[in-house]
């Protein structure tokens, strides 16, 4: 069992975006917070220090001038000293001491005057020490009280958004469930349609964010919908094409079983085996056509290919079927096959290619008609380096009419007044390969042949 699955096999729930952008943005706007609160501490304790050494100061200067008998007393200033912490100590020229807080810590004679920092019982001391002609005035205050009062005033700045963040949670999920209902509306459009519906998402009144997904699902339906439409045709094509053969094989064998004699046997065999290879080789090019329009991934990735070479292992391969019907296949390759005639393609591919086109010539042409394959690299472009490689494959026969040219490319069309028993599917598969290439596919009048001219121009590697 997977470790995502649970105890019932079934698999986890699949996180929430709703879910996760609400945390995100709450973790986004506690970490401003936390950062607004150091902010403030440190803002905070900057302008207390300013603000407490300026009263420490006004309290030194008010007890100079020999008023130290008031400290004793209720003065003002000496009170708001005790309120706020500070530790007031005054001592006589002659070293022994005059006053000192009461319930404070003793703290030494400070020999620096203005302010500076000590230790004294345990605790660090910010002090002001003021020099008079007969006193040495000093007012300090624990550290740990000003920052005391750095953290209140920060916890002051914090606590409003703490205390806003449940509330802060349902206005962001309710925003973020109010910017996702273009999504929730398109899952829905998605989860009502039935099995066969393959029309187009609409994409109007969605936000730009959400447009180039649809987009790319309509490209997706699109694709789905030709791909549809392709085998429905081509299975009703494929039934069409396939009952009248099967049905002649029906009538050649019940023939074979009427024959009265040995040659009639013979002659009924004969056209059964005749009938079953145009079956086979109907069968064999539907199944090439069928991978060639399915065009799975990776079925077609180019490699350097030499052209030469397997125009030259074709012509070897189609030599037989020549001979056997009196045609004279020719080469006009060069002898050496010069790298220059490569091309980028798929080897299997343009071997079922230059089959195509090396069969059908041949079927087309009479007895003792020829066929001619020729490889050549253009001669009238520029730079010979990238000019393109050409295909020629021409024969003898009765050609092709300049009308029929671009229908002979569809799939089981057969041009009027066409040899043979063909399947009309040869030149579909061609131009299918063709396209897969990059390669220009055109027909025209072979001029010396007399018969029909196929032109492929392959682009250069």
């Amino acid at each position: 069992m997977s470790a995502d699955a649970d105890a019932s096999g079934r698999p986890p729930p699949a996180p929430s975006l709703r879910a996760r952008l609400t945390r995100l943005i709450l973790l986004a706007v506690l970490a401003v917070a936390a950062v607004q609160s150091v902010i403030v501490y440190r803002t905070a304790r900057a302008e207390t220090e300013a603000v407490f050494d300026a009263q420490m100061e006004r309290i030194a200067l008010s007890l100079t001038g020999g008023i130290a008998a008031a400290v004793l007393g209720h003065d003002p200033l000496a009170d708001d000293a005790r309120a706020r912490d500070f530790i007031i100590q005054i001592w006589r020229a002659d070293g022994s001491m005059l006053y000192r807080s009461p319930s404070s810590d003793l703290l030494p004679p400070q020999a620096v005057l203005g302010f500076s920092e000590l230790r004294a019982s345990g605790a660090h001391y910010r002090v002001y020490a003021l020099q008079t002609p007969l006193q040495v005035i000093q007012v300090a205050q624990a550290t740990a009280s000003r920052r005391e009062m750095a953290r209140q005033l920060a916890w002051r700045a914090m606590l409003p958004v703490l205390l806003l963040a449940p509330a802060l949670m349902l206005i962001v999920w309710w925003v973020i469930g109010r910017a996702m209902a273009p999504v929730e509306r398109v899952r829905q459009q998605v989860a009502q349609r039935r099995p066969g519906d393959l029309s187009l998402l609409p994409a109007a009144g969605l936000p730009a964010e959400l447009q180039p997904l649809v987009a790319e699902m309509n490209g997706l339906l699109a694709r789905l919908t030709a791909a549809w439409t392709a085998s429905q045709h081509f299975t009703a094509d494929a039934a069409h094409e396939l009952r009248s053969p099967l049905a002649a094989l029906r009538l050649q064998v019940q023939s074979l079983q009427r024959a009265p004699d040995a040659p009639a046997r013979q002659l009924a065999t004969q056209r059964l085996l005749a009938g079953i290879d145009r079956a086979t080789r109907l069968i064999e090019q539907l199944l090439v056509l069928a991978r060639l329009e399915r065009d799975d991934a990776g079925a077609l990735a180019p490699t350097g290919l030499n052209l030469a070479r397997l125009a030259r292992a074709a012509i070897e391969e189609q030599q037989p079927q020549a001979q056997a019907s009196g045609i004279e296949l020719m080469a006009a390759l060069p002898a050496d096959t010069p790298d220059d005639l490569h091309i980028s393609g798929h080897a299997d591919a343009m071997a079922i290619l230059l089959r195509n086109l090396i069969d059908n010539a041949v079927r087309a042409s009479p007895a003792g008609g020829r066929v001619r394959v020729r490889v050549e690299r253009a001669t009238d472009h520029g730079d010979r380096a990238r000019a393109p490689v050409w295909l020629q494959v021409e024969d003898s026969g009765p050609g092709i009419p300049p009308e029929e040219r671009q229908r002979v490319l569809d799939r089981f069309y057969r041009a009027r007044g066409a040899p043979g028993h063909g399947s009309g599917l040869g030149l579909a598969i061609v131009h299918a390969i063709a396209q897969r290439h990059g390669a220009r596919l055109s027909l025209d009048t072979s001029p010396e042949l007399g018969g029909l001219r196929v032109n492929l121009e392959f682009p250069p590697v």
